[in-house]
């Protein structure tokens, strides 16, 4: 069986649903059909940094890309 992947928009909405709705955790993953604990991971990832939270395939937050193009000095060295 394969991964479902989610859009940005779509988590966002989702969390918005929680949060700003107040519906609960459970009957929004009810209603999206996401597990609940996926759900939850998402809210909790978005309270920690909205602007930066789900960033996507191949887009990196700004710590990752500053890591990565650390790594890529040390091995010119």
């Amino acid at each position: 069986m394969q991964r479902r992947k989610f859009s940005r928009e779509f988590k966002i909405e989702a969390v918005k649903l929680v949060r700003e709705r107040g519906v609960s955790v459970a009957q929004a993953g009810r209603d999206l059909g996401v597990h609940e604990n996926v759900l939850r991971k998402w809210v909790k990832e978005f309270g920690f940094d909205a602007a930066q939270s789900f960033p996507g395939h191949g887009q990196l937050k700004p710590e990752q890309l500053e890591i990565e193009r650390l790594r890529r000095e040390v091995n010119k060295l």
